[in-house]
């Protein structure tokens, strides 16, 4: 079945949502019940993905899926390192595909992404490369602010400083896709070069 494309408004709700609800009952309960309530948005997330696109993106997955493994070790061990932990295993992950991918010339990035765009070669290389690094930078940058801030700060970062900073560094991408993108074949330039080669 073919998967709809989503509209730009319900992606950013599905992404933005689950954080904002997590923000939200930290505020008013503390990081227990905001991880239970994460989890669930998580799920809510992906199913209400699901059922308006008839398919879930593979990064949603897999996040959906450690968020679940650490929600719950975080609930029954009682110990917030887990969840704490958990994008640092989800940054750490996804830059370990990317980076193994190229070391073994192949770019994952398209599937991450879902093929949104075409690019030649060169460009998916490089754009694989520079989210490798991103999501490696990231990785780093929970670690440092979970380890020194406190536990509302660190709610407060990945609730309204994740997304922008991923945003910002996908708009700063936009030059390099740009200068590599490829237009898809039409049907009319086929029959134009079916021709010409009719002529030859």
């Amino acid at each position: 079945m073919d998967k709809a494309k989503p509209h730009p408004v319900f992606k950013l709700a599905t992404e933005l949502g689950p954080l904002l609800v997590f923000f939200a009952a930290n505020a008013k309960f503390h990081l227990f019940v905001a991880t239970g309530a994460f989890m669930m948005a998580v799920v809510a997330a992906m199913i209400a993905s699901y059922v308006v696109t008839r398919h879930v993106p593979i990064m949603a997955l897999v996040t959906g899926i450690v968020v679940i493994v650490f929600g719950t070790l975080t609930l029954v061990l009682h110990d917030e390192t887990f969840i704490k932990v958990k994008p640092t295993i989800i940054y750490g992950l996804f830059a370990a595909v990317l980076g193994g991918g190229l070391l073994f010339g192949r770019s994952f990035i398209a599937i991450m992404f879902d093929q949104m765009f075409n690019l030649t070669p060169q460009g998916w290389r490089s754009l694989t490369l520079r989210w490798a690094l991103f999501f490696f930078g990231m990785a780093i940058l929970n670690e440092f602010i979970w380890r020194t801030q406190s536990t509302d700060f660190w709610v407060a970062f990945k609730a309204f400083g994740v997304i922008p900073l991923t945003m910002g560094f996908a708009i700063t991408q936009m030059p390099l896709i740009k200068r590599h993108h490829l237009e898809p074949a039409t049907l009319e330039s086929s029959e134009a070069e079916a021709g010409d080669v009719r002529k030859g």
